[in-house]
C-alpha cells in the first residue's frame, strides 16, 4: 500500500528515503521515531509488504501534531468530515490560527492542524515562546486541504502504533536488541539564520543535542540499532565522532529566499 506523510514538515524526509532505507534492518521488533514530524520513513516502511516491524512508537514534542496523529489513527472519518468546513481563505486562516485548542477534541485539533499546515506560509510550523503557532498565511493557487485517501492510508499505517507527546527519551527508555530507532531531531544550525528549532515551545538547543548523543550511545550499548539525520556541519561531525557517517545531498525546500532552496548536505549517522 502507498502510504505518505499527511502534513508538510520542515526537514521532511520524503526525498531522502533512498538514502535512509538501506540502513534500516530488514526485521525489526519495535520501530521508533522520537522526533516524528512528517514521519516519512515510518509511513514508507509501513506500506511495505511484508512490513519490517512488529510494533511502532512515534513521539513528538509538538502536542498539536500528536493530537493530529491520534485523531487520524482512531477517528479518520471524523477528521475528514471536520476538514470539510475549511476552505482556502485568508480571514478564516487567521481566525482559525487564533483559536485556543485547550477545549478542542483531538478530531477538531487535527482538522485545524491540517488546515493551517496546508495553507500557512511554506508549510512551516513554528511557535512563539508561549507555544502559539505564529506562521502567516501562505499564497497558493488551490491548496488541497483534505486528501481523504492519504488520510485513510495513514490511519491504516498508524493503527498499531503507540503515539506519545514528550521529550525524545519518552520513546526510547525501554528499547534493546532487535529494536530500531530513527532520530530526525531539529538540526544543528548551519548559520545564525538557518535555525528551525522552534517547532515546539522551548526549542532544541546545544545541550539537547548533547543529550541526544548520550542517548544514542546508551541505545547502542543496549543492543538497539540507530540511524540519525542532521546537518553536515563541523559541530555535527564533532558530536558524532566515532560513529559511522555518510554525507548525502537533500533538498532545502524552506527558505525565505527561493534562490537558496537548492541541495544541502546532510549527515546520516549509523550506529
Amino acid at each position: 500500500m502507498l502510504v505518505r506523510p499527511i502534513v508538510k514538515w520542515a526537514g521532511g524526509k520524503t526525498r531522502l528515503l533512498a538514502s535512509l532505507k538501506p540502513h534500516v534492518p530488514k526485521q525489526i521488533k519495535t520501530y521508533v521515531e522520537p522526533f516524528a514530524g512528517g514521519a516519512a520513513l515510518f509511513f514508507s516502511l509501513a506500506g511495505e509488504a511484508p512490513r519490517r516491524f512488529e510494533n511502532a512508537i512515534l513521539n513528538d514534542a509538538n502536542p498539536e501534531l500528536v493530537a493530529c496523529y491520534r485523531a487520524v489513527q482512531r477517528h479518520v472519518d471524523d477528521v475528514i468530515a471536520a476538514l470539510g468546513k475549511y476552505k482556502y481563505d485568508r480571514a478564516l486562516y487567521y481566525k482559525t490560527r487564533d483559536r485556543d485548542t485547550a477545549e478542542m477534541s483531538d478530531v477538531e485539533r487535527a482538522a485545524r492542524f491540517i488546515f493551517l499546515n496546508r495553507t500557512c506560509y511554506n508549510g512551516l510550523w513554528r511557535v512563539n515562546a508561549k507555544g502559539k503557532f505564529n506562521v502567516p498565511f501562505g499564497r497558493y493557487r488551490d491548496p488541497r486541504i483534505c486528501d481523504a485517501d492519504a488520510l485513510r492510508a495513514a490511519s491504516w499505517a498508524l493503527s498499531g502504533a503507540t503515539i506519545h507527546n514528550g521529550d525524545f527519551t519518552t520513546a526510547t527508555r525501554d528499547l534493546g536488541a532487535g529494536d530500531f530507532v530513527y532520530f530526525d531531531p531539529p538540526y544543528v544550525p548551519v548559520s545564525k539564520t538557518a535555525d528551525f528549532t522552534s517547532y515546539a515551545a522551548g526549542g532544541f538547543g546545544a545541550s539537547d543535542q548533547a543529550r541526544l548523543v548520550s542517548e544514542i550511545r546508551r541505545l547502542r550499548t543496549a543492543g538497539a540499532r540507530v540511524v540519525l539525520s542532521n546537518a553536515d556541519t563541523p559541530e555535527t561531525r564533532a558530536l558524532y565522532k566515532g560513529f559511522k557517517k555518510v554525507a548525502v545531498e537533500a533538498p532545502r525546500p524552506i527558505n525565505s529566499n527561493a534562490q537558496k532552496r537548492g541541495p544541502a548536505r546532510e549527515l546520516v549517522v549509523i550506529s
